[in-house]
């Protein structure tokens, strides 16, 4: 059966002008998304097949940000503008995770960094490390990207981090990766890292308040939690 055969009702555009966009199911909305189907589905029974691929992480809807246009474009009624349109919806709704006005930000603990940027990051398949400018109020300055696919003392090196902190004549930074893992726990790599860039920010007056690594829905703190101490 086609959409247009569907009772006014169960029309997901319809049913959203009826309802609202809260009362669609996932598939219903994703349908809204692909527009059209099939001459053997409907946009609707596509939706709810791209779904089907996660459908034993009950609903997890996650899994849309990781899939590729061209794992996508391999379910028969899916061609690259549709895969597009769905993975452009993933992209805006990382974006609107962002904060639209960074100087009304005030950064004192973990919670603060974890709560700014985890929903941006949990999506992130390969680590990335972000560094937050703060002035002398913990007010935020800017972030930047520093390194992406892999953090090591070989990837990243103090001049990376520090460069521009130094061009704003920040009062501090905090470093900030992801662990795709979905595990928390620093490694001897991150503390090292930890150690060479707090010792080098020092000699140009800049404080390393922390670097916190979020995995999923947990973060930890390599300085705030004490794992530096006693580390060569």
């Amino acid at each position: 059966m086609s959409i247009k055969k569907l009772p006014t009702s169960e029309r997901p555009y319809e049913k959203a002008q009826l309802y609202g966009l809260e009362s669609l199911s996932n598939s219903e909305l994703l349908a809204i998304i692909i527009k059209t189907g099939t001459k053997e589905k409907t946009s609707v029974e596509l939706a709810q097949q791209i779904l089907s691929i996660e459908a034993k992480r009950k609903h997890d809807l996650q899994f849309l940000q990781n899939i590729s246009i061209e794992e996508l474009t391999k379910i028969k009624g899916i061609g690259k503008v549709k895969a597009i349109q769905i993975k452009a919806v993933c992209e805006l709704t990382k974006r609107m995770s962002r904060p639209m006005d960074n100087t009304t930000i005030k950064i004192f603990t973990p919670a603060s960094v974890a709560n700014l940027l985890m929903d941006e990051m949990r999506f992130e398949k390969q680590e990335k490390l972000k560094v937050l400018i703060l002035n002398s109020k913990r007010t935020l300055l800017k972030i930047i990207d520093v390194s992406y696919g892999g953090i090591n003392s070989a990837a990243v090196e103090p001049r990376e981090v520090l460069a521009e902190p130094v061009k704003m004549g920040a009062y501090a930074i905090i470093m900030v990766h992801n662990h795709p893992s979905g595990d928390p726990t620093p490694s001897e790599a991150d503390i090292k890292i930890t150690k060479d860039i707090y010792k080098s920010a020092k000699l140009l007056g800049i404080r390393l308040i922390d670097h916190i690594i979020l995995a999923g829905n947990q973060y930890k703190g390599i300085i705030s939690s004490g794992r530096m101490r006693n580390k060569k």
